[in-house]
């Protein structure tokens, strides 16, 4: 609105602009609190016990997996997956494609979903409750569902907590910044860096609770 009112004063068809005294809004960092290991057991089960329970299973795994946005998932077409290599193409933001991957308990899920019935390369991977594709309003609805049925507290359930989560843990796992903008398909590491802030932080509070030193302190006290 700014820049659309500042190009009107130029143009000499206003006055001035009625932005000049409205301060910007501030960006604040994301503050989503990952899943734990147990939430996402707590998860897969209560995906079992619902009516598409091998498709549910299959969707929560890649996204956890791969880190990929739900509108990322809902557009995944059958000749998009390549399950003996274990990676998927996806087309992210900007029409642009990228490659994630998966390890053998998604892809196996992945194969199990996919041979319920029979598929064309060009089919959605994901089918919504009516049979056509899944769309990202519906995936978030499964999403709460699946929350709900977990007894899931102080986290929400949706597409983009798995995104959290699984950039997390793959920083925790050791993967670096750069492969990590690779994987979630970020243009620039601005995003990036905030999980890996976030993931330095978990560091240091994981360091606190167990340190070396610390517990040395507490079992041996005369050594020191």
């Amino acid at each position: 609105l700014k820049t659309l009112f500042n190009w009107g004063v130029e143009q000499e068809m206003i006055l001035s602009s009625p932005m000049n005294k409205i301060k910007a809004p501030v960006a604040r960092p994301d503050q989503i609190q990952p899943f734990t290991e147990q939430q996402i057991v707590s998860i897969l089960d209560a995906a079992k016990k619902t009516k598409n329970p091998v498709r549910n299973r299959a969707i929560c795994l890649l996204l956890v997996d791969t880190g990929i946005r739900a509108n990322e998932l809902c557009t995944l077409q059958v000749q998009d997956l390549d399950l003996n290599n274990m990676r998927a193409k996806v087309l992210g933001k900007g029409n642009k494609h990228r490659t994630v991957y998966f390890r053998e308990a998604t892809a196996e899920v992945l194969r199990c979903y996919l041979s319920e019935q029979s598929r064309r390369l060009t089919d959605p991977v994901f089918l919504g409750e009516r049979g056509g594709q899944m769309t990202p309003s519906g995936l978030l609805q499964l999403m709460e569902r699946l929350g709900k049925a977990a007894g899931l507290t102080g986290t929400r359930c949706s597409p983009h907590t798995f995104r959290h989560t699984a950039s997390l843990w793959a920083l925790r796992g050791g993967m670096n910044a750069f492969s990590l903008q690779q994987m979630l398909g970020h243009t620039d590491l601005a995003m990036t860096r905030r999980y890996v802030a976030m993931a330095e932080g978990d560091l240091e509070a994981q360091h606190h609770l167990y340190s070396p030193v610390q517990h040395l302190m507490q079992c041996r006290p005369d050594a020191f």
